[in-house]
């Protein structure tokens, strides 16, 4: 079971998995099939993991602890992401200004400082912004 060798492979991006499970579970990111919804807000996964991941937010458990600087994660993968952080490692490089970043999510939110581009809008008074936590900043203001 812990060999090296991976014969299922996905017939779309050939990413390769040792178990016909694992590759089930993957071929549900092309599809963008989510069976596994959250009963307190909806949200909803395409893995059960991600799910029981996605529940710790809602009770605000920070289990995962960076040994750097002691900020709190609900996911280890979140965890695994912020470490980065500390790294002097920036793999993503903006193409139009080169400033570089550790995490390929804070490129893209960069990116859209260069379109102006506000992807998250107010759906009561139609107001954008450029950042989801903008927009939830913004909603405060209509409760």
């Amino acid at each position: 079971m812990h060999t090296k060798v991976k014969p299922c492979a996905c017939e779309i991006c050939n990413k390769a998995f040792s178990q016909q499970e694992n590759l089930k579970r993957h071929l549900l990111t092309h599809t963008k099939e989510k069976p596994y919804a959250c009963e307190i807000c909806n949200k909803a996964f395409s893995q059960q993991g991600h799910l029981n991941g996605h529940l710790l937010t809602h009770t605000k458990e920070k289990p995962y602890k960076c040994e750097i600087c002691n900020k709190g994660f609900s996911q280890q993968r979140i965890l695994k992401t912020h470490l980065l952080t500390h790294t002097k490692k920036k793999r993503y490089a903006c193409e139009i200004c080169t400033k570089a970043f550790s995490q390929q999510g804070h490129l893209n939110r960069h990116l859209l400082t260069h379109t102006k581009e506000k992807p998250y809008a107010c759906d009561i008074c139609n107001k954008a912004f450029s950042r989801r936590s903008y927009l939830r900043k913004h909603l405060l203001g209509h409760t």
